[in-house]
């Protein structure tokens, strides 16, 4: 009895070991952008993990409709990845939400898309740093390429990204 009542415990305090072999969690499970801060924050069960600055759109407050050069806010996915040849690396936002589609509904306004994470570009007459400095993006969320590659290598595809002003 003694010999079944050990491995019984062996298996209690083994078994999650045992079951996250194979099946390691995401590092990251959550990217928060807070634009009154330009900061990115990687986010792991609700603890900031990394933080990086920003760049983004080139007018304050939230997205109202195409090409009004703000950044969204609200929650989205980070549901695809590209490599740019403009803008490094680039992994999309998906954006539109429900609110952001009644919002230029109510405007009469197309509402837009293609609203990305992504890198620095590469230009001869400005260099990387430039860029950093200033909000110049058309509602993008724009890093240095060191740290997209960072986040690239970090952040999966299907993550949730929450976007605050």
């Amino acid at each position: 009895m003694k010999p079944l009542l050990a491995f019984l415990a062996f298996l209690l305090c083994a078994g999650p070991v045992f079951a996250s072999i194979g099946a390691e969690p995401p590092l990251v499970d959550k990217v928060l952008v807070v634009k009154s801060e330009q900061k990115l924050h990687l986010l792991r069960q609700d603890r900031i993990i990394k933080s990086y600055r920003v760049s983004l759109g080139k007018q304050d407050g939230p997205k109202q409709y195409e090409g009004d050069q703000r950044t969204p806010e609200g929650t989205y996915w980070i549901n695809w990845r590209q490599h740019s040849k403009k803008y490094h690396l680039a992994m999309h936002i998906s954006y539109p939400n429900a609110s952001d589609l009644k919002r230029a509904y109510q405007l009469n306004k197309p509402v837009g898309g293609m609203i990305m994470l992504h890198g620095t570009p590469t230009d001869e007459e400005y260099p990387e740093w430039f860029f950093h400095t200033l909000n110049w993006t058309d509602g993008c969320i724009a890093l240095t390429n060191d740290d997209m590659r960072e986040i690239w290598e970090l952040v999966k595809d299907n993550t949730m990204i929450e976007i605050r002003p």
